[in-house]
Order: C-alpha cells, then structure tokens, then sequence
C-alpha cells in the first residue's frame, strides 16, 4: 500500500519525544512564543518513569533546582506529586546536599500531561516520527509514519530509549519501547543519511514487585525528612507539605550471589545477545555480583510506585535474567521470599548519539535547526534528560528569534558541566551526573541555583519579572544580614560563656562578632538565637544563604579565584575554520581530535580526551601569532 503525503500546518519548532527532555524543550519554546508541536508514540507515554519513580537525588537534585531555575517545570510537577521527600548527604557539606523525592508515577505523567495540554502555543500529537526533511543543510519539516508532513524551521530530538529500541529478559526479546510501548524503527535510518553517526547504548531496571507479598519485618525503615525542601523555588516548604510514604531497605546475600553466578551464562549481557553499553555507575545486579567479588551483599531499596497501586520497585537490582532466574533470585532476598512479579525486571537497547556531533548550544554541526537533548546524546537519568532538553528547546527558540545561543559555563551550573562533558568529551557508556564532575561544587551548590542561574532565565524570557523581583529581594536580605552578623558583637559575659559551653565550643577570652562565632564547626546561625537578642525574622532560605556564606567564605573566594582563571581560557576563542593539521607542534591525536569535535575555545579544547597541556600551551602561542597577524579571534 502506497501512502500518499499530506502537507498539513507549519510550526516554528516540532519537538520529537515527550519524555522528560521533550516536555522541557517543547515548554520552552512555546513560553518563549514560538508554535510548537511535540511529537509522542504514545500520549499516555508523557514524562513517563520507565525506571525508579522518583527524582532528584545525588547531584541529580542540583539539575532539578537549576531547571527551575531557568523557568522548567520538572521541579514544579514533582513538589506537586511526590510521596516521600529527603535531603541527601546533610552530614557532608552543603557541595553535596542534593534533594531526592519518591514521586507518584502515574501522578507525576497526569500532571506533566496537564500542564503540556493548557501550554498557550503547544500542539500534543500522537505519530511516529520516520524523516527529517532539509534544504541546503537546514531542516525543513518532519514525515509521520501515516505520510503527514509538518513543515518547521527547527526541529529538537528528544527520543530517549526508543529509537530501534529492544527489550531483554532471558532468552525472550521483545521489539518495543521501555514497558512495552511502541519503538520507533524508522528515523534511525533517516538520521544516518543526515550523515549523522549512532551507537548502541544499554539501560535497564528491575523487576515490580505486589507490596501486599512482601515482609516489611525483616527491612529498615526508611522515612522521608519531617522538614521538607521544595524543588521549585516559587514554593515555600508550608506549601508542599502532606504525609508521606515509607520505602524500605534489604540486602542481597551470598545467596541471591550464587544463583546469579549459576545463570550468567542465561543472561543476554554475559552471553553476548546485548549489543549495547550499558551504564557504569547504574549497574545490573549481574555486573555487581560480577565486577564486585569481594561484596559479601549489595543494598536493595523497597519503594511504591504510588499511592493507587500495589507495585513496588526493587532498586539496586535490575536484572535481563530470565523470569524463572529472577524468581529464585528475588526471593533469596530477605523479606522478598514470597514475593509475586507484578513486571518483570528486563534490559532494553536502543539507537542514540555520541553528543560530539553537537555544538554547545546542542544543535548539530551538520544540520542547522536540528537540535538535540535526553537519553538520545548519551546520557541517563531523568534529571540529566530535561536538562538538556531545557537547553535544547531555549535554543531552538533563541535562534529562530535571531538571538545568542544560551550556554551556561561550567562555572555557572551543574548542567553546564553535563552539556560540556557531553560535547566535548568522548562518551563510551551513558553518561552520569555526579557531584565530582564539577570542579566548583562549593560554588554550584543546589541552594543557591535560583541566585546563579534565575537572572539568565528572567533574561531569556522564561522568568516573569514577579518572580525575579522576589530573588532580587531575597538577595538583599541575605547581603543585609551577613552584614550585620559581621558588626554584632558578643561579649566575653558569664550568660554568654554558660550558653557556649552548652553548646560544646570553646568560652570567650575577648568578645567576639556573631559571623567568628557561626564560622565555629559546632555551631551554625540557628544555634546562636537565644544570644543573637535583635535578630530579625527571616525566612529559612536567607538564614541558610547566610550561614553558608560566613561559615565558607574563604574557600568560597579562593574558588571565585579559579573561577577567573578558568574564564580566561573559555574567552580565548577559536575559529571556526580552523584547520588544526596545519599547525606545527600539536601531536597527531591532538590534531585529530580538535578537527572532529571543533572546540570553541580554548578552554574546551584543554578537556577533550587526548589533548594535553602541551597541546593546550601550542594552542596559546599559536592563538596570540593568529591574532598579532590580524585574524582578530579574540
């Protein structure tokens, strides 16, 4: 049968995917006041949870703030849908808190599709995109899979897991999306004769388990936080609040070890049948018993999938064994020995990228309008998913409106780190977000994501000016106040020495100013209350801006020192054309390597794998020799 195209509407932008990546690109664009259209294999599919129902967590929780941040709505829907909220890491330094929120599943999709839906400028369509149309190199328009074709001046990709995607458990393969939803099987090929290169990548998740066929008795409890921090910062912690759900925690045993040491031959990962490579630091239960001999047993999380529904998800051990495998495995586990598979645990491939075909903005080298964000470049995780699809559709977005590229420095965001890391480094495993890739950590921490990234938000259009002003105010609150700790004095009194020594710190020999005495490990600003007579009351927010402020000041300027330098690289910009065979002194591999990636500027030049110090230092003389003979790069 003969499928005859139809032309029908033009949109600015056509956003292909509505996972977390598509509904942050499509959002954008249309807030910014472009029609949009976002494309989906399945409407129920919108911002799906294929995995663990929840977001945030280590360095995770950083992307979320700063997404909303710039103006996305992740953090918005999870503060409305989560069932248990916590902080992590609060014994560790403020670098590394980072929020985790167990989320309704069905809830969160509900509402994200609610909002998608009511957006001003958005069209929601339910087609398989199977083309990409061009002219002179720039993108045309898109082909569904019934012959439709939308003419658009940019296009953003958001496909996630579902390109050629293919499920594992056992010996059984099924040719479908993540929970058994439609592949997309055609815009593969299409994307290759784009010249656009794909890898094969590999993810996966464990098995559901019936809640009502688990014994709690035999796990810890784990409880969420009884004071609770927003993901968006336009709410304020009174407004989030509700009860919330248990997860649980067990451990696997040298059991469970042994019975997957006897089927490893069964698992598609070990027997060759799996293509793909999968994620370091997400690994199935088989690479953990494998790549980590000497662990006598691994944690397992118990955690709902939401309050209207039994299932349970077992974190920590997702598996491509056979079903009757993950039985016996499964209820090896204590707690899980009758417990009854609602969904079983399975591997799934698919088609993505490798991000070093994409400018920093995320648009391809090659094709101009296409853009690109999520899973799709190489990446995991939600959090890391509607980052860039953020960026990727501010981008879209900014370039039809004739405006400068957003591109957040990796001074500046967590998510600056991820885009750069992608584009810019080679990727040979889906990529992870962990707080030791940036280098400023104290300085990008997820406190104060609205002080650093709100101004470009509000800038770029995302921020209306209520909520600016509100940061604005918030700013001067905490600068007034860090003042005033740094001129309020404490006297060396009896009182004061008594409530000091309460406190387990040291008494005071001379009086000494309220900002000396927060800077003290054992105490903190809230602590200092009841000698702090004239304090006036400020929201929880500011205090903990000030207590941070004061208690890291100088490890705080000597960041904001390599923050200059680091800047001073990243302003020496390169050409475009620039051929890197052609100068003298650069090693082969280095050569080769600045030709295919195409840094665009030093400083990027210096993190991609095989360029050196020396090669970075070649660069310099060679930029300065450039720009004395009137090539006026910088």
């Amino acid at each position: 049968m003969i499928i005859m195209p139809y032309t029908y509407e033009a949109y600015d932008v056509a956003v292909v995917g509505a996972g977390h990546a598509g509904c942050e690109a499509a959002l954008a664009c249309a807030r910014l006041g472009l029609s949009t259209i976002c494309f989906t294999v399945s409407i129920e599919s919108i911002a799906l949870m294929p995995c663990n129902p929840n977001i945030g967590g280590s360095s995770k929780g950083h992307l979320v703030r700063e997404i909303d941040a710039l103006g996305g709505e992740m953090g918005k829907v999870i503060d409305k849908t989560f069932i248990q909220s916590k902080m992590l890491n609060k014994s560790k330094g403020p670098a590394v808190h980072s929020l985790r929120a167990q989320a309704d599943k069905a809830d969160y999709t509900r509402e994200m599709r609610r909002v998608m839906e009511n957006q001003e400028n958005l069209t929601i369509k339910q087609a398989e995109i199977i083309d990409i149309l061009t002219e002179d190199g720039h993108v045309t328009g898109v082909v569904t899979h019934t012959g439709g074709i939308y003419p658009c001046r940019a296009i953003v990709l958001a496909t996630g897991t579902y390109l050629k995607a293919r499920c594992l458990c056992g010996e059984t393969i099924t040719y479908t999306g993540p929970n058994g939803l439609q592949a997309a099987n055609h815009l593969s090929e299409a994307l290759k004769r784009l010249g656009i290169t794909l890898v094969r990548f590999k993810t996966g998740t464990p098995a559901r388990i019936d809640g009502r066929t688990i014994d709690y008795t035999k796990m810890t409890e784990q409880l969420g936080d009884d004071v609770l921090v927003p993901f968006s910062f336009t709410n304020r912690p009174e407004d989030i609040a509700r009860d919330q759900v248990s997860c649980w925690l067990t451990y696997t045993n040298e059991t469970t070890h042994q019975i997957i040491r006897d089927n490893l031959n069964r698992s598609p990962l070990f027997s060759g049948v799996i293509e793909g490579t999968g994620p370091r630091y997400c690994p199935s239960i088989e690479d953990k018993v494998v790549k980590f001999a000497d662990k006598d047993r691994h944690q397992v999380f118990i955690e709902p999938e939401g309050l209207y529904t039994n299932e349970m998800y077992i974190g920590g051990m997702s598996s491509s064994l056979p079903e009757d495998v993950q039985y016996e495995m499964y209820r090896s586990v204590p707690g899980l020995e009758h417990a009854k598979i609602v969904r079983n645990a399975y591997a799934i491939e698919y088609d993505c990228i490798p991000a070093t075909q994409l400018k920093p903005s995320l648009e391809f080298k090659q094709v101009e309008g296409l853009f690109s964000g999520g899973q799709f470049n190489g990446s995991s995780g939600y959090e890391e998913a509607a980052a860039q699809g953020l960026v990727a559709g501010i981008n879209a977005a900014m370039k039809l409106l004739g405006r400068e590229p957003l591109i957040i420095k990796r001074s500046e965001g967590y998510i600056g780190v991820l885009i750069d890391d992608l584009v810019t480094k080679e990727t040979h495993e889906p990529y992870r977000m962990m707080t030791s890739r940036a280098e400023y950590r104290l300085l990008l921490r997820q406190d104060n994501a609205d002080q650093r990234l709100t101004p470009i938000g509000h800038e770029i259009g995302l921020i209306d000016d209520a909520r600016y002003e509100q940061l604005l105010q918030k700013e001067k609150m905490i600068e007034a106040e860090i003042e005033r700790v740094k001129n309020v004095t404490i006297g060396a009194g009896r009182e004061n020495q008594e409530f000091l020594e309460m406190c387990g710190t040291s008494t005071l020999k001379t009086a000494a100013t309220l900002a000396e005495l927060i800077r003290r490990p054992e105490l903190g600003y809230d602590m200092l209350a009841p000698i702090d007579l004239q304090r006036p009351k400020l929201p929880k927010a500011v205090t903990d801006q000030v207590e941070i402020n004061i208690k890291y000041e100088g490890y705080i300027t000597r960041q904001l020192h390599q923050v200059e330098q680091f800047k001073k690289l990243e302003s020496r910009k390169l050409p475009a054309d620039l051929d890197y065979a052609g100068i003298s002194g650069l090693r082969i591999e280095a050569q080769q390597k600045l030709n295919e990636i195409r840094p665009e500027s030093v400083g990027q030049a210096s993190r991609i794998s095989g360029v050196t110090p020396a090669d970075v230092s070649v660069l310099l003389i060679y930029m300065e020799q450039y720009r004395r003979s009137g090539g006026g790069v910088d």
